[in-house]
């Protein structure tokens, strides 16, 4: 996993939760809190609510990229460009700034006067975005976007995100955000929740995650929850987000975040081990997809994904015949079989599984109905 260097926050696995709190100068945002046209009371609002609280990054929003609303121009973001320029002139805490565009002209004018970070919703639809960030040796996220400008996040299947992801290739600063929350008509709240199972699997592109959940309407549904008293839900998956590998958690109410952020590191697995002169690294790997992701960013044979993890199931309620099948299954199949006077544990990877399953079927329809289960693949 590549760390980033955000104008000296350091961002991955070898560093803690960074938290990016949110400012908008765009009057459209329905965040009324986070929504300033004045830049001294932005300021203030950005020392006092953001990085007081907790706030690593502060990321700035020239318009709303709520699908209801226009889309600004290049030129319409870099007349509101000023104020978002005046608020980083007076504050006076300590935070790395970033800002929300979709346009290169606009990260340009924004990086050159003083802003540290992109944040491009349209993840390099814009061709010029890359060389920009690059010119400036500047951290950008990419958010998950199809090659419109006017759709910024419209992406539904898993897959599809990731496909989006790698679509125009990453910088070597590069953060890579999956795209949370209804950003088309299409994207179901079960979309966003089989993302958000599926999360440990962008480790697979090697850049560090940025997951932007904060009271979100696929948590909210959970609970049956209003936005007002979504902020439980959102804590909760911020530490499950955290543990599952994410680096960034951008969100408007810092302070609770951050404490939910900590506690998903804690729990989170040590991944980075140092050898003598060569780094070793433990992928967190729990399913074949998660494993087929690493497999192919070192273009490996997408096949040995199959005898990547090893899974383990217990079977109870066993007659003598059906266990006398699968003794004579396991060991063609490379399974191992533990036996206890309580039930009987099967253990082995996906592909050895399977052979398994078709090894040791036909004694009974309870057998046959168990191995079907063994061989389901994993979620």
């Amino acid at each position: 996993m590549r760390n980033v260097d955000a104008a000296g926050l350091g961002i991955g696995d070898d560093y803690p939760p960074r938290i990016m709190g949110v400012l908008n100068v765009s009057r459209e945002s329905p965040y009324e809190p986070s929504v300033f046209d004045d830049p001294g009371e932005a300021a203030e609002y950005v020392d006092t609510e953001l990085i007081d609280e907790g706030a690593d990054i502060v990321d700035v929003g020239l318009e709303s990229a709520n699908k209801r609303f226009e889309v600004l121009s290049a030129a319409e973001e870099l007349e509101r460009l000023d104020v978002a320029l005046e608020t980083l002139e007076s504050v006076s805490g300590d935070a790395v700034f970033s800002i929300e565009t979709r346009y290169h002209e606009v990260a340009e004018a924004a990086l050159s006067a003083g802003f540290d970070v992109v944040n491009d919703i349209c993840g390099f639809t814009d061709p010029e975005m890359p060389r920009v960030c690059e010119a400036y040796d500047a951290a950008v996220v990419k958010m998950a976007s199809p090659p419109d400008l006017t759709r910024p996040g419209a992406v539904e299947d898993v897959d599809d995100i990731y496909e989006a992801l790698q679509r125009e290739g990453l910088t070597e600063k590069t953060i890579v955000d999956p795209a949370f929350g209804g950003w088309s008509e299409e994207k179901t709240l079960a979309d966003d929740r089989e993302t958000f199972h599926r999360l440990r699997e962008f480790r697979g592109l090697g850049q560090p995650i940025l997951v932007s959940i904060n009271r979100k309407n696929f948590l909210r549904d959970i609970a049956g929850r209003s936005t007002e008293a979504a902020l439980p839900v959102s804590l909760a998956a911020t530490s499950m987000a955290v543990e599952r590998g994410a680096h960034v958690v951008r969100t408007h109410d810092v302070a609770e975040t951050r404490d939910a952020a900590l506690v998903g590191e804690a729990f989170a697995r040590d991944r980075v081990r140092h050898g003598d002169g060569i780094e070793v690294e433990e992928l967190d790997v729990t399913t074949t997809r998660e494993a087929a992701r690493h497999v192919e960013r070192v273009g490996g044979d997408a096949d040995a994904a199959a005898s990547s993890v090893v899974r383990v199931f217990e079977l109870r309620g066993l007659s003598d015949a059906e266990r006398a099948a699968l003794d004579g299954a396991a060991a063609s199949a490379g399974v191992t079989l533990v036996a206890g006077t309580d039930g009987t544990l099967v253990m082995g990877t996906p592909s050895a599984l399977r052979s398994f399953a078709a090894g040791a079927s036909g004694v009974s329809s309870a057998l046959d109905a168990a191995l079907a289960a063994v061989d389901e693949p994993p979620r």
